[in-house]
């Protein structure tokens, strides 16, 4: 037999806990904007009703789905959890729901994610990086859908971007590294093409050398995808080679602590031996032995000012410009001076 029941609505919700229809849209949709009292009474209507919100009708009302739409490379691990977390929370805190894919680093699957979520409604797309076809940017652009940049920073780029310089960050830590007597120097960096984050990373340790006079190509460089195991199979290789560095630059901490890993199999002490500095200040340089050298990203308010950053284009189309963020170093227990250059 049918359920002739009928579906409790937003009218019901209001006069059950006695305010406003718009109060009660208000709990829902933006509930740090009600008092606590009157946005318990409200969430109780609402479960003695067992309301939910018509979801379909508030999208035609204002003409929007309150989704946003983030597009990372990879979900393997931790370098955008933090971030991501913050920029959820914030999203919520706005009334909009977080739709998150991976493209695994490939381009061709970052384009079809792109467009599947514009075809699905997303209001705005977050972006890692800056480092793909411009054709994407004008399709968003003829789709009126914004996009915000994330994790990198270039100010001579006109796209709307919350991040920081990847080039000068790694600068920073290649010079603290020379300041310690490093010349022999061994970089593993994530696989450049198609990532201007890992490019940048780079470019900045042959800054730092070029600085000093130092000639780039005195340093060896190892391209792998990211992951702990390619970590310590390039730190095997350099450290085996006729010529092995003293310090080895790592393009994040996770390709750093397979580099730990690696320098210990070979019965190489760090930083006795060889030293070794990753990028991210994740929650895994803190706890891996010896504590790791690196660079802090501010992931949280990274992510936090993405999402205030991304809404504000999306309800007011207001330019955000580029904002760079502070990075800091990390000096912990994995860099020293070299011995027996």
């Amino acid at each position: 037999m049918r359920n002739t029941r009928s579906i409790p609505t937003l009218d019901d919700v209001a006069k059950k806990a006695g305010v406003s229809t718009a109060t009660v849209s208000r709990c829902i949709n933006t509930p740090d904007r009600v008092v606590q009292s009157t946005r318990t009474r409200v969430l109780k209507a609402v479960e003695a009703l067992g309301y939910t919100p018509n979801f379909g009708a508030r999208v035609m009302a204002a003409k929007r789905t309150f989704t946003i739409g983030a597009i990372i490379p990879t979900m393997e691990n931790a370098i955008f959890a933090r971030g991501l977390q913050a920029f959820q929370e914030e999203l919520r805190n706005r009334g909009y729901t977080l739709l998150v894919s991976s493209s695994s680093y490939d381009p061709q699957i970052e384009e079809e994610q792109i467009r599947a979520l514009v075809a699905r409604g997303a209001d705005g797309l977050l972006l890692i990086g800056y480092d793909r076809d411009p054709a994407l940017y004008r399709y968003l652009e003829r789709q009126a859908v914004p996009a915000l940049v994330a994790w990198a920073y270039a100010p001579d780029v006109a796209l709307p971007a919350i991040g920081f310089d990847n080039r000068a960050a790694m600068a920073l830590l290649a010079e603290k590294v020379l300041t310690f007597g490093h010349r022999r120097i061994g970089v593993i960096s994530g696989v450049i093409k198609g990532n201007d984050r890992a490019a940048n990373r780079v470019m900045g340790i042959k800054d730092a050398l070029a600085a000093r006079g130092i000639s780039p190509d005195t340093m060896t460089v190892i391209e792998t995808p990211y992951g702990f195991e390619n970590g310590e199979i390039a730190m095997t290789e350099l450290m085996q080679s006729s010529t092995p560095p003293t310090v080895v630059m790592c393009g994040n901490d996770v390709l750093a602590a397979g580099a730990l890993r690696g320098a210990s199999l070979l019965g190489f002490g760090v930083p006795d031996d060889v030293s070794v500095t990753g990028f991210d200040d994740i929650e895994l340089a803190r706890v891996v032995t010896p504590a790791l050298t690196t660079v802090h990203v501010p992931h949280r308010e990274m992510g936090t000012k993405a999402a205030t950053a991304l809404i504000a284009l999306v309800e007011g189309g207001q330019s955000v410009g580029a904002q760079e963020l502070t990075i800091t170093l990390q000096l912990r227990d994995t860099l020293g001076p070299p011995k027996n250059i």
